[in-house]
């Protein structure tokens, strides 16, 4: 069977940061120092994950992609003024069959307030082995 590629786009709208620190969108919601967790089912094996973000005004490292309980390893939010959209491909985590969970840990050590936007999960699907 040919390799499929797949790709679940989330909309996420939420800000984190320290208690007394918010940014001014009315679109992202404050949720403090994680994003709520969201769930992603995949039928198949997955293989060759790319993990991809659209982050803004990220002021420092730190920061993590958490999958399936599993940090990504690396930095994982690059800092940037405004709007970024960050790709990496998964390492340290990894993608199974059915359901797979996501979230985005803000490190609790920084004052670093920022907000996300989309998300995006892409897998090969049928890939030979």
């Amino acid at each position: 069977m040919q390799p499929r590629a797949t790709y679940e786009t989330v909309f996420i709208g939420e800000q984190l940061g320290p208690e007394d620190i918010r940014l001014a969108l009315e679109w992202a919601e404050y949720v403090g120092d994680e994003t709520r967790e969201v769930t992603i089912d995949i039928d198949g094996e997955p293989t060759d994950g790319l993990f991809g973000l659209q982050a803004f005004e990220v002021g420092t490292y730190g920061h993590e992609v958490v999958i399936n309980g599993e940090p990504l390893s690396g930095f994982d939010i690059p800092p940037n003024d405004g709007w970024q959209y960050w790709m990496d491909a998964l390492t340290g985590a990894t993608l199974q069959s059915g359901e797979n969970t996501i979230k985005i840990v803000r490190d609790p050590g920084s004052d670093d307030a920022f907000a996300i936007g989309t998300m995006v999960l892409q897998w090969k699907d049928g890939a030979d082995k």
